[in-house]
């Protein structure tokens, strides 16, 4: 997929030279380090996983397109944390037309912006890396008198290159539905594991053990296991208390599988049964999610998966008694915000909350509009009640109990495809699965 996404990328570019890093290890206490995850936009060009890596592309450069600066073999350091590509490796496998080791960086570099007349570079990211690159343009610039043309603009790529993020092609597809099977049997695993109540903690440990065990890299965010009123906070992630048995739990996991993730939350009972309550309130969010989610087609806009979903959401609210007034007078008031909090959809790739406008460009002097759902966007559809334990407004069978139900959605050319359509999701399902 990488070298697909790179010719795309090199093509847009048309001229000039594009420079993009991926992070380095980060410290968690001492002398111990956070598993290293690639930068997304860097791993969308080149798949190579390994810290502290440059990646430059250069469509008009003779000594190849595609260079990577790499972090050299080292056998005494590999013993200790791992094998690496090295320069061989970043051109054998991983396919780039020259590679050198990262500590010859600063001194190609001038070569490599020599000639270039636009530098593509998203500065404000590393603080440092921004310094030694405007360093070396204005260096060349000081030299113009030698016959050296130095970059005369610095362009944010990400326009561009986020712009080709959001539209997933079947290889990322197939990737992306492969972390939602392996997300399903987590959250199977995750409503069997609970019957009769147990630990927070217990369920984030089975879920995250499944993703592992199928293959994928883990969770694709902080796993949320929320019991009870936990549920209310949306993004708990202590996961340390005991869930009641006549409590629901809330848990919102995805897998991360091949660099892209799942975002799926269900909500089930830990009797295995949901009581009177819960199920009212529950069939009120099902309601307004299969409602956004059928709003979620090509053709449509972005915005109008909310518009429907909370539409829906106001009219059940109002059904149980959560709120009072008509649905077009709620809405125009936004009174029962209290209780829905969040919006419905994002975009889902490679980051769970992934890159890509929102809104078309200006057109006039009117206000930006909602984009048109097109064939290979990916969105999360996810409406969610929540009522917290201390609402005394609210009617007190409702108090203390938080609901969401989340799917992914990819946008197709017929309609949609519910990537994560399989996994529990009707109140009698749910119970089954249970």
């Amino acid at each position: 997929m990488a070298a697909a996404h790179r010719a795309a990328f090199l093509n847009s570019l048309e001229s000039g030279i594009a420079i993009i890093c991926t992070g380095g290890e980060r410290v968690r206490s001492r002398d111990t380090h956070y598993k290293f995850r690639p930068d997304s936009d860097f791993w969308y060009l080149t798949a190579f996983p390994e810290p502290e890596a440059i990646a430059v592309f250069a469509p008009d450069r003779d000594e190849g397109q595609f260079v990577l600066f790499v972090r050299p073999r080292d056998l005494q350091l590999e013993i200790w944390n791992g094998r690496r590509a090295g320069v061989e490796g970043a051109k054998e496998i991983y396919g780039a037309d020259q590679a050198f080791s990262i500590d010859e960086f600063d001194t190609q570099l001038p070569k490599l912006l020599k000639g270039a007349e636009t530098l593509h570079y998203r500065t404000g990211m590393n603080a440092d890396f921004d310094r030694k690159l405007l360093s070396a343009v204005q260096t060349l610039h000081a030299k113009t008198r030698d016959g050296a043309r130095a970059p005369t603009a610095v362009v944010d790529p990400s326009s561009v290159l986020h712009e080709m993020r959001l539209y997933k092609s079947a290889d990322e597809l197939n990737v992306m539905r492969r972390a939602a099977e392996i997300t399903d049997k987590a959250h199977r695993a995750a409503m069997k594991a609970l019957r009769g109540g147990g630990g927070e903690w217990a369920i984030e440990s089975i879920v995250d053990a499944t993703f592992r065990a199928e293959g994928g890299w883990g969770p694709g965010y902080t796993t949320i296991s929320a019991g009870g009123n936990n549920a209310c906070v949306l993004h708990y992630t202590t996961n340390d208390m005991t869930v009641a048995a006549g409590d629901c739990l809330l848990l919102d996991a995805g897998c991360e599988f091949d660099g892209y993730t799942a975002d799926v939350t269900r909500t089930f009972p830990a009797s295995g049964t949901f009581s009177a309550a819960q199920r009212e309130l529950y069939e009120v969010v099902l309601a307004a999610q299969e409602a956004g989610c059928a709003q979620a087609v090509a053709g449509n806009r972005f915005h109008s998966v909310h518009d429907v979903a909370t539409r829906k959401l106001v009219e059940g609210l109002l059904d149980v008694g959560l709120v009072n007034g008509s649905v077009d007078e709620l809405l125009e008031s936004n009174a029962y915000s209290k209780y829905t909090v969040h919006r419905t959809s994002h975009w889902l790739g490679i980051d769970v909350h992934d890159v890509g406008a929102y809104y078309e460009p200006h057109s006039g002097n009117g206000s930006p509009e909602s984009r048109e759902l097109q064939p290979g966007m990916v969105l999360t559809v996810e409406p969610g009640v929540y009522v917290a334990s201390d609402d005394n407004e609210a009617p007190e069978r409702f108090r203390g109990l938080g609901i969401r139900i989340e799917d992914d959605v990819a946008i197709t050319e017929g309609g949609h495809d519910n990537l994560t359509g399989n996994i529990p999701k009707s109140i009698s399902d749910v119970e089954a699965a249970c």
